[in-house]
This record gives C-alpha cells, structure tokens and sequence, in this order.
C-alpha cells in the first residue's frame, strides 16, 4: 500500500513537472521598426517577463524602406517576416492599408486618444507618436556669418542659401515625403515643382535617409557636415540639448516653423496578416499605448506621445518647439496621388 501511494505521488510529481514553464516555452515576437526605433531595455524586459516572450526587433530602415520590404515579403510569402510594424506614419498610410498588410485591432485605452490621431477609422492600424516635421537649423552657422534666417519656404530658393539645406528623398524617407507634401500644400498642385526646380538651381542636396541627412550632411549636429539646414523634426533640438557631451544652456539647434514649413507626422502600429502570434501582437499594441511606454518615448525618439495623460520630461518641453499651424493635404488627395508626386519629383531632382 505505501509503495502504492509512493508511485501515485511520483507520478503526480512528473505530471507537475511537465507542466512548468521551459525555456522552450518562451515564444518569440518580431517587430519590424524604421531605423528611429528606441525603447528602454527595463520596459523590454518588463513586458518579456509578463508576457513570457522574447521580443525581436528588425530595423527595417527608413519608413518608406521597411513599408516597401513588407510589400515584397507578403507577395513572396503567406507568413509574414514579422508580427507587428511599427512606424507607419500618415503620409503612407493609404499605400500600407491599400495592400491588405494588417489586421484590424482596437487595443485597450484606444478611448483616452484624441480623435485627430484615428486617422484609421477600422483600426488596422492605430496611433502611437507623433511630431512635426520641419526645417533645423544650426544656431552657430547663422549667427558666426550674420545671415538672416528663411522665414518660408520661398526664401529658401534665394541665393544666399545656396547648398545650405539637405532633403531626405520621398520615395524611401518618411520626413522627406512629409517634407515634400508640405511643399505640394504650400504652393499647390500646379507650382510645386517650380518651387522644387528653383532648389535645384540652388543647390539643395538630397540623401536617400533621416540619418544620413542628420548625422552627415547636417553640421548642427556632427559639426562637420556641408549644410546648416536639415529636414528633420521639430523636438531635434531637444535631443541635441540633452544628450549634449557638456552641459548647454541652450540647444545648438532649432527649427524654422514658420506657417507652410511644417507637417504633422502620425506614427502608427498594426498586426501584420497572418501572424502566428495575435495574442502577443494584440499585448504589444496595448503596451505601446500604455502610460509607461507612452512616457518613455519622448527621451528615446524625441516625438510626442499621442496619450494625453503622458507626462513629458521638462527639458523634451523646454527645447521643443511646436508650430502654432502645420500644413496638412486631404488624405484621399494624398492617397490618389502620392506615387504619381513621387515619380515627378524623382524625374525633376533626380535627373
């Protein structure tokens, strides 16, 4: 009878056993990024541990470079590369959702965000960040050579800024397609490209990404690089101010925001077709949204959280600077004719 008892408890131990937790119980979830993509380590861990998963990020490059690599993935394969984007931002948007990449989800505290980010309005996607894109500016170079600062864009195409600015390319930057619908906004679909015509005349250099234009060509932030003007963001300089190597007073940078020279940049997530992970995916666009890692954002990219109730650091608010008008296009105009603008702008700056 006891042996009886002893193998029943033995056994009832093995049962036990073979239901804990392994280390090969730990799933795996992928998410795909543009190069900006920042997150604290505490926060990664934090949800890992919850959650019991390991989180994979791929930098996909720029936005417009990680959207045209899903594109090609998901015409290959019915499995997608990974589970969750991140970095999607409305100008293209239309282009992600026109080819069927994601599946709807309303995450929770999707309540508690301002309708002007639900620029989506079956949630295949929805809002996490967003930021102004605009015209920085290295203090020094002006102030040294007392030249006068552009207050619009049409000041830019006069000769004493010739060379003196760099552009991200459209087709595979997400500010430099920002950058160039602004311009569409500001001068209309009949003369933008005169105002485009006139930068070549003057010089403008163009660079395919964000971090090539910031950390090569723009001299406010190397000190080296050829030109004192940049198409970046609004908050840049908060991040110039901060992560100085000695202390400032101020940031060696700034941003022109000047009415017409500014656009709003939604960021966006969405779970990718197919995943094998919704459960996950689901968890990882609720933790996005969440106060913590909507707090988190501002000193780890340098955009703005899309949570109200997000608390921003004191010196993100003291450097940034945010347009009173930013200009904006019809989604609908933007969607019908974004490919086309490209294909012009290309055929004009490219050639």
């Amino acid at each position: 009878m006891i042996k009886k008892i002893f193998y029943i408890l033995f056994v009832l131990v093995l049962l036990i056993s073979a239901c804990q937790p392994t280390a090969n119980d730990v799933r795996t979830l992928t998410i795909i990024t543009h190069d900006s993509f920042s997150v604290s380590a505490e926060l990664v861990s934090g949800f890992e541990e919850e959650n019991n998963v390991r989180l994979v990020f791929i930098q996909g490059g720029d936005t417009g470079s990680a959207l045209n690599r899903l594109i090609l993935t998901s015409v290959n394969s019915k499995t997608p590369e990974a589970d969750v984007f991140y970095g999607l931002d409305n100008t293209f948007l239309s282009r992600a959702l026109e080819q069927n990449l994601f599946e709807p989800y309303q995450p929770e505290g999707l309540e508690n965000i301002p309708d002007e980010f639900k620029l989506d309005p079956e949630f295949f996607v929805v809002p996490i960040d967003f930021g102004d894109v605009c015209i920085n500016y290295d203090r020094a170079y002006f102030s040294e050579r007392n030249i006068e600062l552009p207050r619009s864009l049409q000041d830019l195409t006069k000769p004493e800024y010739e060379g003196l600015l760099v552009v991200e390319n459209p087709a595979t930057s997400s500010p430099g397609l920002a950058f160039m619908l602004a311009t569409i906004a500001e001068f209309g679909e009949d003369a933008w490209l005169d105002w485009w015509q006139a930068m070549k005349v003057n010089q403008v250099a163009i660079v395919s990404d964000w971090e090539t234009a910031y950390y090569n060509n723009f001299s406010g932030s190397s000190g080296k690089g050829p030109q004192p003007m940049v198409v970046s963001y609004a908050s840049s300089p908060a991040a110039e101010l901060i992560y100085a190597e000695t202390a400032l007073s101020e940031s060696p940078t700034a941003s022109l925001i000047a009415p017409g020279m500014c656009w709003r940049q939604v960021e966006f997530a969405g779970i990718l077709n197919n995943t094998p992970n919704r459960d996950l995916a689901e968890k990882f666009i609720d933790f996005l949204l969440s106060k913590e890692f909507q707090e988190d954002m501002p000193m780890q990219m340098f955009v703005f959280p899309v949570l109200p109730a997000a608390e921003l650091p004191e010196d993100f608010i003291t450097a940034s600077q945010l347009p009173e008008t930013v200009s904006s296009l019809n989604s609908a105009l933007i969607a019908a004719h974004r490919d086309a603008w490209i294909n012009e702008w290309a055929n004009l700056m490219l050639k």
